[in-house]
């Protein structure tokens, strides 16, 4: 009995201060990963990051009038663009989000963009899709990237192989959008600057054996093997062959190999692989990792910065435009990342709802240390990687 009257009475009490004041809108934001498929192992860790720049602008309560802001998941697969597109939908009609942080992955990111985010207006920031086919799709204002395009990653990525005293290599690449596209650009970069590339061939994800494939490759020959493959799938595929054969004495990795399950799985074996991913010394970086810390998230994951970066943005320019609909808020992206304006790092998105409330300038600078170019891409920084004793070590930056 006691406990009825007690429900009755907070029930009563929680409907008088709802009324008491004027409700400010919960506002969603879809976060559209590959939760299932090639890469569902990065992806969780990118999600937390998202959610933790969302809990961060709901908290200050100065975000629109004191609005909270709502995450909605929905899986991307990576590499299905007919259910990417149908995930998109979802989010943006039963859901009414009013933006989405994604996709992950390069071909999704394309379907999404090309037939859900332009007809509908909406906003997608993707803080992991790095093809560089990405940039000649006319996006309508509404497509930014966090991370940088494969194009500038094959530069860094020739350099440090050409550092490293590599002359000649193989690529194997995921037959897809993202595959294509950094194995392309690494070929033409490290040509350039007078290497050679002996093949590069496709490999299918799923396979249970890459023989075939690695014997081409082998007969290539070359001083290593470049896997531009998806370390939850083809690409670990690809590098157990390698190792039962021998072809090859050497890895090099570009980002989407740099999956903890790789080290997990293969550890010492990799030791002397090296490459790069996305991430800076910034100072920004370094806070980022104190809090994901605090929060329980692996925040050295690949993409975790970049991720927490694109929700941040997203948020920041609704503020900027007092509004969280795409049509107005989209213009404010480019503002509220660049110059000029008082720098943000992570953990300080509270003092940019203050500035921009009051109708001052930020320059967001975040975990990633991102700069827009162009349409909305990412400069770009990265870390050169090397695996020591089974484990990933960052070397230098780029």
């Amino acid at each position: 009995m006691g406990h009825a009257i007690k429900a009755l009475l907070l029930a009563s009490m929680s409907c008088l201060a709802l009324t008491g004041m004027a409700k400010a809108e919960d506002i969603k934001i879809g976060i559209e990963m590959g939760f299932t498929g090639p890469i569902e192992t990065l992806t969780p860790p990118m999600a937390q990051a998202a959610e933790l720049a969302m809990k961060e602008v709901s908290d200050s309560g100065i975000f629109l009038d004191g609005a909270k802001v709502i995450p909605v998941r929905g899986d991307e697969t990576c590499i299905d663009a007919g259910a990417a597109t149908a995930a998109a939908e979802r989010l943006i009609t039963s859901d009414k989000v009013s933006g989405i942080i994604g996709p992950t992955c390069s071909g999704a990111a394309s379907a999404v963009l090309t037939n859900v985010a332009i007809p509908n207006g909406m906003v997608l920031i993707s803080p992991s899709a790095t093809s560089p086919g990405l940039s000649t799709i006319d996006g309508k204002g509404l497509f930014f990237r966090t991370a940088p395009s494969d194009a500038r990653e094959g530069e860094i990525l020739a350099k440090i192989m050409w550092d490293r005293g590599i002359k000649s290599a193989a690529i194997s690449y995921t037959n897809n959008d993202y595959g294509k596209g950094i194995a392309s650009s690494i070929q033409s970069a490290f040509e350039k600057l007078g290497g050679k590339i002996t093949l590069s061939a496709p490999h299918e994800d799923g396979k249970s054996d890459y023989s075939a494939e690695i014997g081409a490759l082998a007969s290539a020959g070359g001083d290593a093997i470049i896997v531009a493959g998806y370390a939850d799938q083809g690409g670990a595929g690809v590098v157990q062959t390698v190792l039962d054969t021998g072809a090859f004495s050497k890895f090099v990795f570009p980002n989407g190999m740099w999956g903890e399950s790789l080290i997990k799985k293969f550890g010492k074996q990799l030791d002397g692989a090296f490459g790069d991913r996305p991430g800076s010394d910034s100072p920004g970086a370094a806070k980022l990792l104190e809090m994901t810390k605090a929060a329980g998230i692996n925040g050295t994951a690949t993409f975790v910065p970049e991720t927490y970066d694109a929700t941040a943005i997203m948020l920041l320019a609704m503020q900027a435009a007092g509004s969280a609909k795409p049509a107005d808020y989209k213009t404010k992206i480019m503002s509220v990342v660049n110059a000029p304006g008082e720098k943000i790092y992570p953990g300080e998105l509270a003092k940019a709802l203050k500035i921009l409330k009051e109708g001052g300038d930020i320059d967001y600078v975040g975990a990633s240390a991102v700069e827009f170019i162009g349409k909305g891409e990412s400069a770009g920084s990265y870390r050169e990687i090397v695996v020591e004793n089974g484990e990933m070590k960052t070397v230098k930056y780029h």
